[in-house]
This record gives C-alpha cells, sequence and structure tokens, in this order.
C-alpha cells in the first residue's frame, strides 16, 4: 500500500502485520479522491475507524490542512503514527485511541468541525449506521461537508439516516462507497 498522489506520491506505509484488517485498495482510494477532487485542499479531515490511516495520509498528501485518526486498536494506532512519521505529517495530524461504536464520541472532537469524514468500519457489522445514527456526527460536519463511507457491496445503508442524504454511490469490485452529505444543504 502506498500513497497515490500529493507530497508524499509513492510512499510505501506500513501495514499491519497478522492482524484481521481491510485496507482500503490502491484503485478505491484513487477513484475517492478523483471524485472528491480539489475541494479536499486546505479541509479538516476525520479518518474513522483508520487502520493503518491510509485514507487520511492521501488527504494530508494531497493537501488538506488537518486530519484526525481515530481507532480502538492498539495495533492500528501503532501503525497509523508511524505512517503519520514515515509520511512527515506530525503537525498536521492528530490521533485518538477510541472505541467509536462502544463509546460516545471523545469530547475533543465536539468542539472540531470536519470537511470530510472517512468512515471504513469492519464490514457486515452494521458499524457505519450505527455511527451516522448519532446526531453527534451531523454536528461535527461542516455545511458542506461530505461523509465517505466504504462498505461491502452487499451492504447498504439506509435511505432514512438522520439529517443525512447519499448524494453518490459507486461500486468497486467487492466494494461500495457512498458520498453523504447534511440533508439541508443543496
Amino acid at each position: 500500500m502506498r500513497i497515490i498522489s500529493g507530497i508524499c506520491r509513492g510512499r510505501k506505509l506500513a501495514q499491519i502485520q497478522g492482524y484481521d484488517i481491510r485496507p482500503t485498495s490502491d484503485r478505491v482510494r484513487e477513484a475517492i479522491f478523483n471524485i472528491v477532487g480539489s475541494r479536499i485542499k486546505d479541509s479538516r479531515v476525520l479518518d474513522l475507524f483508520a487502520g493503518t490511516g491510509a485514507l487520511g495520509l492521501e488527504a494530508l498528501s494531497r493537501g488538506a490542512d488537518h486530519a484526525v485518526f481515530m481507532d480502538s486498536a492498539h495495533t492500528a494506532c501503532t501503525t497509523i503514527q508511524k505512517n503519520i512519521a514515515l509520511c512527515k505529517m506530525t503537525k498536521k495530524a492528530s490521533l485518538i485511541r477510541h472505541d467509536i461504536i462502544g463509546q460516545p464520541l471523545p469530547k475533543i472532537l465536539l468542539s472540531e468541525l470536519f470537511d470530510f469524514i472517512f468512515l471504513d468500519p469492519p464490514y457486515a457489522k452494521g458499524y457505519a449506521e450505527k455511527v451516522m445514527e448519532r446526531k453527534k456526527i451531523i454536528d461535527i460536519l461542516t455545511p458542506k461537508g461530505i461523509i465517505i463511507v466504504e462498505q461491502s457491496h452487499g451492504e447498504s445503508l439506509s435511505n432514512e439516516l438522520r439529517g443525512l442524504d447519499i448524494f453518490r454511490q459507486k461500486k468497486y469490485s467487492k466494494t461500495l462507497i457512498s458520498f453523504l452529505k447534511k440533508s439541508d444543504y443543496e
């Protein structure tokens, strides 16, 4: 796995060995960032279920101003920290070890607003909807912000997510990417 574009283009990222993880493929990451385009520049990004940190680091490489990485696994957090250092992004990155499924959003996040929230939970567990059903997730999204959800192509999001609308979906092999925005934003 490597950074695809931007100032860290070609940089290989540390992997998590012997751990049940499914990193976002280079092809899917490239497709996501092609859709997002130049809106990533100067943005604030939240990478939930961050794993290796590849999505948030790709955003930083392409010009995002700051990225917050969150994962509950110690091994993942150690790998994310290593990858942040490999990409020389320590001043633009924050890491929080937190179980977003079992606990409410950490208070430190509630004082921030994010332009992009990447949500790449383990497949087939319903975690994406559990996270997005929380009102607080909408509260930390800017008015024009976008939530990007990666799921198995066999999963789907409810059409009745509180305060969010799916405005684009794209299937890549066995992966479904959904783009959501606040319902009140046109």
